[in-house]
């Protein structure tokens, strides 16, 4: 059996919470191996939605064993809320089912109001951040001066390593015209929460190993989408952590030979939220009619996502360079009814046709995309659960977004439910 990456081909909200779901019923260990809370998964099981941003999926299914990687950021408050609601809603969570790498950074409260300040500051050229203080946790991890989940259990570390950290964020914040930040009452907040956290911390890396060496079915669930990745993605319009499918090895702990498959969510147009290029974007009719009928607001902000065309060249490109081995492939039901579709095949820039999207951020803002026209389709591939069940237009178009990505399509996502769904390959079976 294969241990699977799931990762997002696109800007993030793929529909990655359903296939996730789907396929953590058939996983033992689901792993979050990046991103913060400033990303979540909706997933609805036997009826009950539940709104998940730092709990990786399995949690939500009994049996299964959940962790929250070196690779995450995270802000204990919104973690330790996260577990109330889901225990809320009748979800069992405890240490016995979910682990914490020790390793993992910790969000303080000055990463958020750093954030926001900074955000703000930048006015028209803002990146469209969450504001939760992911960017600057990040950048305190590569600055050697973060506190991580494992120094909770040393008050006198916590209280030396915040000396160095408030001696650099204090600086910043005096010069963005705010007020430093309280080192006691920082303290307490650490103080408070540890105990709370403490519990579930583990060398997760260790726990990885062993589940792997007993033959357990091992699921890396991946935040956001490769174009934000912050190497590979529309830079600087970018979250702050690697979210190509190479980051599950490090964000978990476990070497590259444990990722066996990697799967692509892929929806069958193109969104985007905040700020940033998006070379096939609809501001029409049609765009806002997609976004309408996908309901495309996001799960953690609830900001309305930008809408366009399929995006053949970024998701090509995506596929590369996380060595894609399939795609699933959501929303298709969005699409039903309109007459025709385009599909991005190629960019012109100053004249010169590109296969692929350029680094430079000016050359990403005037690229032109160039399109393909397919028929579409005026039944309804709602609820469909096999090929036979698809308009020989809705198909056409799969196969060939299938040829120009030069990947193909091993599951098919056609509503919201689970059970709507068309499997072609399972990507646990190797």
């Amino acid at each position: 059996m294969a241990n699977v990456v799931v990762i997002g081909s696109q800007w993030g909200d793929e529909g990655k919470g359903k296939i996730v779901d789907w396929l953590s019923e058939r996983a033992d260990v689901v792993v979050r191996f990046q991103g913060g809370h400033n990303a979540g998964h909706t997933l609805v099981v036997a009826g009950v939605t539940y709104k998940l941003s730092l709990l990786p999926s399995g949690v939500v299914r009994p049996g299964k064993l959940s962790v929250i990687g070196n690779g995450v950021v995270l802000d204990p408050h919104a973690l330790l809320q996260e577990i109330e609601t889901v225990r809320g809603q009748g979800v069992d969570v405890g240490p016995h089912n979910l682990r914490i790498a020790d390793r993992a950074v910790v969000i303080l409260s000055l990463h958020r109001r750093l954030d926001q300040a900074r955000e703000l500051a930048l006015g028209r050229l803002k990146i469209g951040t969450t504001g939760r203080g992911i960017g600057p946790a990040y950048e305190d991890k590569v600055a050697r001066r973060a506190i991580r989940v494992g120094d909770l259990a040393d008050p006198a570390l916590v209280e030396a390593k915040l000396e160095a950290l408030l001696h650099h964020h204090n600086a910043l914040l005096r010069g963005l015209g705010m007020d430093p930040v309280d080192r006691q009452a920082l303290l307490e907040e650490l103080s408070a929460v540890a105990p709370m956290l403490l519990p579930y911390a583990d060398a997760t890396w260790k726990t990885l190993d062993q589940a792997r060496r007993a033959g357990r079915r091992i699921l890396f669930e991946g935040a956001q989408g490769t174009m934000l990745d912050v190497d590979h993605g529309t830079y600087p319009y970018v979250t702050s952590s690697n979210t190509v499918a190479g980051q599950a090895a490090a964000g978990s702990g476990m070497g590259p030979g444990a990722l066996d498959y990697v799967l692509g969510i892929t929806k069958a147009y193109t969104t985007r939220v905040g700020s940033g290029p998006f070379p096939t974007e609809l501001d029409d009719e049609i765009g806002r009619g997609l976004g309408e009928r996908g309901r495309e607001f996001g799960t953690v902000t609830g900001r309305a996502r930008r809408c366009g065309w399929f995006d053949a060249v970024l998701v090509r490109q995506s596929v590369t360079v996380n060595g894609i081995r399939g795609i699933a492939l959501t929303k298709l039901d969005v699409l039903d009814g309109l007459d025709s579709l385009e599909v991005c095949v190629g960019y012109r820039l100053d004249g010169n046709l590109l296969d692929h999207l350029p680094a430079s951020t000016s050359q990403q803002a005037r690229v032109e995309p160039v399109y393909e026209t397919l028929p579409g389709w005026s039944e309804s591939t709602r609820g469909a659960r096999s090929w036979a069940d698809l308009p020989a237009s809705a198909v056409k178009y799969i196969r060939r977004i299938e040829e120009l990505i030069q990947a193909p399509v091993h599951l098919l996502s056609t509503s919201p439910e689970r059970d709507d769904t068309v499997l072609v390959r399972d990507p646990f079976v190797d």
